[in-house]
């Protein structure tokens, strides 16, 4: 589509970083104004916690690189210090572990604050995705319904060009954002504490897993050829462990009402 902003000389301004760094803003803004309001998060915590969820989503999203190809990066590691991106759900599964390290540490309310979190990781991410359009990467399967977008840019990474692909960023834009709105408004009326997050956990691991489907990165990697990819099988452990807690905590909060 558009992996370059802005170029010259001196400087070259990608759009992926750029709609990463638009999405890292708001969803600070939202973190901090969210939490002080409901936990008296402070300034310097919410800055202390974002910077650590930044290199969280760098490490866990290099680190999960080489899943797609554990022969390659293991042979030649200095390719996950490359430019060759990132796997959202490494930075994800490294980020939950920080998380509630932090939230017990400044004895903020864990779950509570997992709720919040849940919005901010759909701001970002939802911004993420629409930086991988742009970019041409996380791209989709030939198609030849109306939704198809072709890539012309020869230094996107979409592939084929010049074929109209599936915009599997954009789907996944559109299920996260739709996912923030749900939650946004469910909020006020949740019935236990880590509701939210936990709903989220499981609609975009259901989301992702259905979604892979139209993917056309194979280089992702697949745990059984063309029939389940890495992503999918990550996709169906968060829902499985989620769903049990949400279970867990449900029942939980029955009983006290009762």
């Amino acid at each position: 589509m558009h992996p370059i902003l802005y170029e010259s000389e001196s400087l070259t301004l990608y759009t992926y970083g750029f709609c990463i760094a638009i999405g890292a803003l708001l969803g600070f803004s939202y973190m901090y104004w969210q939490g002080k309001k409901e936990f008296g998060l402070t300034f310097d915590q919410s800055n202390n916690l974002f910077i650590m969820l930044v290199l969280a989503g760098i490490i866990g999203g290099k680190l999960f690189l080489i899943f797609e190809d554990p022969a390659e990066y293991l042979h030649n590691p200095k390719r996950l210090f490359s430019g060759s991106g990132f796997v959202f759900y490494g930075s994800l599964l490294l980020a939950i572990p920080i998380m509630l390290w932090y939230f017990k540490k400044i004895k903020i309310p864990v779950m509570g604050m997992l709720d919040v979190m849940a919005i901010v990781t759909c701001i970002v991410h939802g911004f993420g995705r629409i930086g991988c359009f742009m970019a041409g990467c996380c791209y989709g399967i030939p198609t030849n319904n109306f939704l198809g977008v072709i890539f012309t840019d020869t230094k996107c990474q979409a592939e084929p060009l010049n074929t109209a692909l599936h915009p599997t960023q954009l789907y996944e834009a559109a299920l996260i954002f739709t996912i923030m709105i749900v939650l946004w408004y469910y909020r006020s009326g949740k019935k236990f504490a880590g509701q939210l997050f936990l709903l989220y956990l499981i609609a975009y691991a259901l989301g992702r897993a259905v979604l892979e489907i139209f993917r056309g990165d194979i280089q992702r990697g697949f745990i059984i050829e063309d029939i389940l990819s890495n992503s999918q099988l990550i996709s169906l452990c968060v829902i499985s462990l989620a769903g049990y807690f949400y279970v867990k905590l449900n029942r939980k909060a029955n009983l006290y009402r009762h």
